[in-house]
């Protein structure tokens, strides 16, 4: 195999190690430049010699600074260079951008269920909720449950899926804060994939009353035959021993499979889509395959009519000068600066800053820092206008490209997203990770084929060809595009539902405990 080394734009003065074993010293890449020393595959060689203090530039952006003499031919790392400051919100400035007409994308669907709010799902599921983290043991037990016992009976319901959490009790219930992990639970018990037949299990001392997250249900006892019978007490004195509460539980369950199970797909527009975009163990490479791959598909989708949304804010809060150009309005441009201040601000108070999310594993594959592991991060947004911004916990409002204020951290994005109402998941990764969520079907997509070889019962779509030139990002975005639709159809599984790999959900709790 040849020396390959992949620059991304024109102005870049370092260049990225494509070769699956790296290159080794003396090797000579591009315009004659020879290797100093051995460099790994994901890894920067400098095209250039830096003197200290210059710029270190790729995706035709300041990345770092050299904090000493770099030859030409080295290994531009971590090590040898220092990060810039972030991009100053108050600096960046909105132009209302030209608006060019691109033909609208028709005569693609897919099967989904419909629901009466309008939304679609992609799933069938039963979806058990919980006000306090105490009755976390029972809904585990009643999923078990269920599954044996009840869903063979119900063929259209696809599966039960408890969602448990940390909170409910033993908080500032009131604080401002708060508002963002109730919220959150809240809103993922709408999530399209409910059909709206969500259970929520109290234990009746919480703080977070149940009727706070579902205040169009009535409490009514498990023995109710009437519909709106979706709330229930552990408490509940009509209860005598645990399998009391089992049974009364049992009977709500066999109600809310009824409905579903009449559920059943039909012929749905890609504008019914809801995709979050969101990468984990990221490498050097997600910027220049998967993340340019997911983009494009991402556009696809909103052509289409469909939503599409990006989070992850110390993965954007570097790069955010590329994006509040493309804003639809001064509205929506201050909205993702009051979101990056916002984070700001949480990470002063944390004595943490944003360097802190780059992990070992990204710098192992090759990003040297979050400016860095930003530019790339935000590719996966594809061209398209941003419409809103959202907050975390909040749902989205308009259809299109939406920014959704989340952490970084993988599990906790996903939850967010989940609770924005997102009916499919698109996961980009470089290092690999066995995320999933129960919730929504995941697209495992890989930045490198090496991954994709070495977890291939893992991984649902290799954008490695593209480092290569063996497929362009158009033809890789279609295929990805078409992916999501079948996989929304159910007409094939991800990896993750096949193995049943699946994380919990970790609410984001910046308010205080008590």
């Amino acid at each position: 195999m040849q020396n390959i080394v992949i620059k991304t734009t024109p102005n870049d003065n370092v260049a990225i190690v494509a070769n699956p074993t790296g290159l080794k010293r003396g090797a000579i890449v591009l315009d004659g430049v020879v290797l100093e020393e051995d460099i790994p595959m994901g890894h920067k060689v400098a095209l250039k010699s830096f003197d200290k203090g210059e710029k270190i530039i790729r995706y035709g952006q300041v990345i770092g600074f050299a904090n000493k003499i770099i030859e030409k031919g080295s290994w531009v790392n971590e090590s040898n260079i220092n990060m810039p400051q972030p991009p100053r919100l108050e600096d960046i400035s909105y132009i209302q951008p030209t608006i060019s007409q691109t033909e609208p994308l028709n005569d693609f669907t897919f099967q989904g269920y419909k629901n009466v709010d309008g939304s679609v799902g992609t799933k069938n599921i039963l979806g058990i909720t919980t006000s306090v983290q105490c009755v976390a043991g029972i809904t585990n037990f009643i999923e078990n449950k269920i599954r044996k016992e009840l869903l063979p009976l119900y063929p259209n319901v696809d599966d039960v899926v408890a969602f448990n959490h940390s909170y409910g009790c033993g908080i500032a219930i009131d604080a401002p804060a708060a508002i963002i992990p109730i919220r959150t639970i809240k809103h993922i018990a709408q999530n399209p994939n409910f059909g709206g037949e969500i259970m929520i299990i109290g234990l009746g001392c919480e703080k977070l009353r149940p009727e706070r997250l579902a205040p169009e249900a009535s409490v009514a006892p498990a023995t109710d035959e009437g519909a709106s019978a979706s709330i229930l007490y552990l408490q509940d004195e009509q209860f005598e021993g645990f399998y009391e509460m089992v049974d009364g539980i049992m009977e709500m369950a066999e109600r809310h499979l009824q409905k579903l199970n009449q559920r059943k797909r039909e012929t749905c527009s890609v504008a019914d889509l809801v995709v979050g975009m969101q990468c984990g163990g990221s490498d050097a490479f997600s910027g220049l395959t998967g993340n340019p791959v997911s983009g494009f598909a991402a556009d696809l989708i909103v052509k289409a009519g469909g939503t599409v949304f990006f989070s992850e804010v110390t993965e954007v809060r570097d790069a955010v000068h590329l994006l509040v150009p493309r804003c639809e309005s001064e509205e929506v441009a201050q909205k993702l600066k009051d979101e990056m201040a916002w984070y700001d601000n949480y990470l002063n108070q944390g004595k943490a800053d944003r360097s802190a999310n780059t992990t070992p594993g990204n710098k192992g594959g090759g990003l040297s820092n979050i400016v860095e592991k930003a530019l790339g991060s935000v590719v996966k947004s594809g061209t398209s206008l941003i419409v809103d911004v959202i907050s975390p916990g909040e749902k989205i409002r308009k259809k299109g490209l939406n920014f959704v204020a989340t952490p970084a951290s993988d599990f906790v994005c996903g939850t967010l997203q989940l609770a924005a109402g997102m009916n499919m998941h698109v996961f980009i990764t470089g290092r690999g990770t066995p995320y999933g969520l129960n919730m929504v079907p995941v697209i495992k997509v890989s930045s490198n084929t090496k991954l994709a070889n070495r977890w291939h019962d893992l991984i649902d779509f290799d954008a490695g060809p593209v480092a290569f030139g063996q497929k362009t990002i158009e033809e890789m975005g279609w295929e990805l595009f078409h992916l999501i639709l079948e996989i929304a159809s159910g007409n094939k599984k991800v990896a993750t539902d096949k193995l049943g790999l699946y994380n919990d959900l970790v609410l984001f709790n910046p308010g205080p405990l008590t």
